[in-house]
Parts: structure tokens; C-alpha cells; sequence
């Protein structure tokens, strides 16, 4: 049985890597990414597989968004200051792919005959594509250094 200050088996095997990413706004964080790396996935692999010659590039984008999703998922859960440090870089990079893709299927909605996960910075998915990098940018620099800051 477990006494009051001691450390669960979680708590033990992040001893010593840095962050927990899981804890707190990143359990959230690591759900919907989870979520949305199933669902752009799936989205992905069904329309490169029959429908690719309709808007190809659009199913390409959606299998970048899936693959970006899956590795940010990884990251999270893996936690530790290095997984904290990639994950950084793939929600900006995630972030500069809503913000491009969002931006240019309202500039030449002709180049995408099919939407993507980030057309209309993510309109289709209630702008999550656009909200989530923010948000997993937010935590993940609250996060740096070993353990969420104490807000001030």
C-alpha cells in the first residue's frame, strides 16, 4: 500500500527525463491529438486509396497532418525534456502548415477540390487544427525546464 508522499510507478519512471507531459492541460493535449492522428489517418489512408486522382494534393496534405499529429502524440507521451523539445518544433511546424494550408485554400480554393484537415485553418474540425498547436506550444513552454511552472 501506498503511503501518502510516495511515488507511483509513473511518477518513477519519469524521474530523471524531464517533463511529464501527461499531466494537467497535456493529458488533454495528448487525448485530442490521439484522437485526431486516428481520424486524419484514417481519412487519409481511405482517400489515397481510392480517390486519390481527384485532389491529390489535398489527401497528401491530410497524410502530412496525420503523420505530424502521430509524432506530437509520441512526443507527449513519452515525455522527458527531449520529447518536450520535438514536440515543440512539430506544433510549430504543425502550426505553420494550418496557417499556410488555411490560407491558401482561401486564396486559390482551385488547388483543392477536396478539403484537408488544415483548409480553412481547420474550419471543418471547429478550427481544433488551428487551436491545438497554440495550445500544445502554450504547455509545452510552460512545461520547459523539468515541471509545469507555477502560474504566476
Amino acid at each position: 500500500m501506498c503511503g501518502r508522499g510516495a511515488a507511483v510507478p509513473e511518477q518513477l519512471a519519469d524521474q530523471g527525463r524531464g517533463p511529464n507531459l501527461r499531466q494537467g492541460p497535456g493529458r488533454l493535449l495528448v487525448t485530442l491529438y490521439g484522437v485526431f492522428t486516428v481520424g486524419a489517418t484514417s481519412r487519409s489512408v481511405y482517400q489515397l486509396s481510392t480517390r486519390f486522382d481527384e485532389a491529390p494534393l489535398a489527401y497528401v496534405l491530410s497524410a502530412v497532418a496525420a503523420i505530424v499529429y502521430a509524432f506530437i502524440t509520441l512526443s507527449l507521451v513519452r515525455g522527458g525534456e527531449a520529447a518536450r523539445r520535438l514536440a515543440l518544433v512539430a506544433c510549430a511546424a504543425e502550426l505553420a502548415g494550418v496557417l499556410t494550408v488555411g490560407t491558401w485554400t482561401l486564396v486559390e480554393p482551385s488547388a483543392f477540390p477536396d478539403a484537408t484537415v488544415w483548409s480553412d485553418y481547420g474550419m471543418g474540425y471547429l478550427f481544433l487544427p488551428l487551436v491545438l498547436p497554440v495550445t500544445g506550444l502554450l504547455w509545452l513552454r510552460r512545461t520547459r525546464g523539468g515541471a509545469p511552472a507555477a502560474a504566476a
